[in-house]
């Protein structure tokens, strides 16, 4: 009994490499989505974490200055590099709403007349500033910046009112706020985009290989020779899973390894075995939904379709671009219902906060729980079509 099970299991591993060396074979034979797999895990991620930058850069400044005194001067120059361009000045403050509108300006300052002498004699007074908000969040970034330049020239000269320095009022009862980020101390963009255009691309790549490689035998007709040959579904399918994946991991490896760590330096503060492993059984799951797409549509035309109707929500669903807690109640719950959502929160948990295996509970019990009905639907309809 143990020499015919034997003899049945090396059978079914020799079956399942030569499948899976025919799927390397046909993968390879294709140099425009060999170049794109090539792109997608090198290139495209650099220029996400170049090219993606939510923080204030060169904000253009305008200032219309109807006081021209030392204190409008003086915050006028508070708003310098790298966080503001001043352009110089505004002679009139409709000129200042034109070039706004037509996008010249960012931000435009206005100071009253009086303004300097209402800072002289400890009146309270004000500054007026216009910002083009079509960009909602680097203008409310504008916003918040200018208001701690202002708010703390007029601290400055509140306390000089009283004789006082704002860097030595330690005997006075005064709320100091001092902000530490953790995991990412610098806050650098690069990081978070790097990562996530990295998990993006994998899950693209995880749908389109996998139902690509079975549209494609469904286009040339040999799917069904391969139906009557002794083959269960499993074999026919389990070695487009595996080629495909351990392309995509070869892939993950190189855009980690290469670009991630190599050229933004993030630090691994995780297992990097681990890392891959869960990202294995990801793609693993996220294979499902490829070759139950396969099993709908027709040829690859509609497969890319398909594709694009399903990984869409799920980039912007997951946590990807939009934070979570920004959404309504109900996409939260969409949210909560994708796979990605969770491969991301286990790439940063690894890479950027050293969480092991205790600390992934949740996140491995999404990708499996969610992933596994799906690749179990995706080998039942194979097998019923053939039926």
């Amino acid at each position: 009994m143990n020499k015919v099970l034997r003899r049945r299991a090396r059978l079914w591993l020799r079956r399942a490499w030569a499948l899976t060396v025919k799927e390397y074979i046909q993968l390879f034979r294709d140099t425009i989505l060999v170049v794109f797999i090539a792109y997608a895990f090198t290139l495209d991620v650099y220029v996400a974490g170049v090219g993606v930058n939510w923080q204030l850069n060169n904000a253009e400044l305008g200032v219309h200055d109807a006081d021209k005194s030392t204190a409008s001067r003086e915050v006028a120059g508070r708003f310098r590099a790298p966080f503001f361009k001043n352009l110089g000045s505004v002679d009139a403050p409709e000129t200042g709403i034109r070039l706004l509108d037509e996008g010249r300006l960012m931000v435009v300052l206005d100071f009253p007349p009086d303004f300097g002498a209402d800072v002289l004699r400890g009146r309270q007074t004000s500054v007026q500033m216009q910002v083009d908000t079509a960009n909602s969040a680097i203008g409310s970034l504008a916003t918040s910046y200018a208001e701690q330049i202002v708010g703390r020239y007029g601290l400055e000269r509140a306390l000089g009112v009283q004789e006082l320095d704002v860097d030595k009022i330690h005997g006075v009862p005064f709320l100091i706020d001092e902000t530490r980020a953790w995991y990412n101390q610098n806050q650098e963009d690069s990081w978070f985009m790097a990562l996530a255009e990295l998990i993006s691309n994998m899950t693209l790549l995880a749908i389109l290989l996998p139902a690509a490689a079975l549209a494609r035998e469904k286009e040339r007709g040999t799917v069904e020779q391969l139906m009557v040959s002794p083959l269960s579904p499993v074999q026919i399918l389990a070695p487009k899973i595996l080629a495909m994946g351990s392309v995509i991991l070869a892939g993950l490896a190189a855009g980690v390894l290469g670009v991630v760590v190599g050229l933004f330096h993030v630090p691994v503060r995780g297992s990097l075995l681990l890392f891959f492993g869960v990202s294995a059984l990801y793609i693993m799951f996220t294979a499902g939904i490829g070759l139950l797409i396969a099993t709908i549509a027709r040829n690859l035309a509609q497969v890319g379709m398909l594709t694009v109707l399903v990984f869409a929500p799920m980039i912007f669903l997951s946590g990807a671009w939009t934070p979570p807690e920004a959404m309504p109640s109900w996409m939260r719950f969409i949210m909560g219902c994708l796979p990605m959502h969770y491969m991301l929160d286990a790439a940063f948990g690894i890479l950027l906060k050293g969480l092991g295996p205790a600390g992934l509970w949740r996140e491995l019990l999404g990708i499996v729980g969610l992933g596994a009905p799906i690749l179990g639907l995706s080998l039942w309809r194979f097998s019923r079509q053939f039926k």
